[in-house]
C-alpha cells in the first residue's frame, strides 16, 4: 500500500455539490461551507471563511436570496466584556429567545422574559440589553444561487422595527412578504445600511423575482447541511482551562420595542406592483 499523501486540491470531482454531509460537518466542527458568513461589522459587508475575513465590498447595499432562516431569534449573554480577538465563553444563551438552552450550566433566570439581563436599558451605558438578541439566516448570492451558502446573523436593530421608506427590518420584511403570499426564497432581496443609524443596521426590500429556473436550486440549498448549520445556535463549551470561542460578533445597541398591533379592519399600506407580481398563485 502506498504511503503517499493525497493532494485533495486535485480531487475536485470528490467535492459535494450540495455541501458536506451531516456527519462530516458535525465532526469537523462546522468547517468548510458551513463556516462561510457575511458580517455587517463596521458598517461594511464582509465575507468570512473559517473565521477569517476574505473580502469586503464598499457598496452600501448588496442583493441576496434567503434560503433558510431560524424560526425565532436567539439570545446570548456574556458576563464579562469582550475584546476583539479574545476567546470568551457565553454565560447563558437561548436558541428561541424564550428559555435558556439545556446546555447552560447556570441559567440566570428560568425564562428570558424574567431575566434582568434581557431588560431594555440593562446594556452598556443604559443602551439595549446585556443579553443580545440576534436572528440567524442562510443566504446565497443571486448571481450564483448554486454557490456558497453563507450565514447572515442579524442584530436586533436589523431584525425588529418599523418600515422606513419602503424598507423593513428583517422580521417585518418577512411578514410583509407573507402577507402577500410570497415566500422569501422566491425573492431577490436588497439589504442596505441605514445611514441614519449610529451603529451598523441593515434594512431590506424586494427588488426582483428569483428566476423559475433557479427555484429548484434554492430549494436544494435550503436543505443543505450548510444552510442547517447557518441557522443553528452552536455554543462550544470547553473545560475551565480553555474557554469556548466566541461564535460571532453581534453589533447591537437597542432592543426592539413592542408596538400595539393595527386595529381590526385598518387598511394595510400599499404594496409595490413587483411584490404583487411575485405573489404565488
Amino acid at each position: 500500500m502506498s504511503n503517499e499523501l493525497v493532494n485533495l486540491s486535485a480531487l475536485g470531482a470528490l467535492a459535494t455539490a450540495g455541501g458536506l454531509d451531516e456527519d462530516t460537518l458535525a465532526v469537523s466542527g462546522g468547517a468548510g461551507q458551513g463556516s462561510k458568513r457575511i458580517s455587517i461589522k463596521g458598517g461594511v459587508f464582509r465575507k468570512y471563511s473559517g473565521g477569517k475575513e476574505i473580502g469586503a465590498i464598499e457598496d452600501r447595499h448588496m442583493n441576496v436570496i434567503f434560503v433558510k432562516m431560524a424560526h425565532k431569534a436567539s439570545r446570548m449573554f456574556y458576563d464579562r466584556g469582550y475584546k476583539e480577538g479574545e476567546k470568551v465563553s457565553p454565560a447563558c444563551w437561548s436558541s428561541n429567545s424564550e428559555f435558556p438552552d439545556e446546555g447552560v450550566k447556570s441559567p440566570v433566570a428560568e425564562s428570558c422574559a424574567s431575566c434582568p439581563n434581557s431588560v431594555r436599558g440593562s446594556g452598556e451605558n443604559g443602551m439595549g440589553s446585556k443579553c443580545k438578541l440576534s436572528w440567524r439566516t442562510a443566504v446565497v448570492l443571486p448571481n450564483d444561487p448554486a454557490g456558497d451558502v453563507m450565514q447572515l446573523v442579524l442584530p436586533a436593530t436589523s431584525s425588529f422595527g418599523k418600515e422606513d421608506g419602503g424598507r423593513w427590518p428583517f422580521r417585518p420584511y418577512i411578514q410583509h412578504l407573507a402577507s402577500h403570499n410570497v415566500s422569501a426564497g422566491r425573492v431577490v432581496t436588497k439589504m442596505a445600511f441605514d445611514t441614519k443609524s449610529p451603529t451598523p443596521k441593515v434594512l431590506f426590500q424586494p427588488v426582483g423575482a428569483v428566476p423559475e429556473a433557479d427555484l429548484e436550486v434554492i430549494a436544494r440549498q435550503a436543505k443543505s447541511p450548510a444552510a442547517e448549520a447557518a441557522i443553528k445556535l452552536n455554543v462550544f463549551q470547553m473545560d475551565n482551562s480553555e474557554p469556548a470561542v466566541k461564535e460571532e460578533e453581534v453589533e447591537e445597541t437597542a432592543e426592539p420595542v413592542k408596538r400595539p398591533s393595527k386595529a381590526a379592519g385598518e387598511k394595510a399600506s400599499d404594496v409595490s406592483d413587483v411584490v404583487k407580481k411575485w405573489s404565488k398563485k
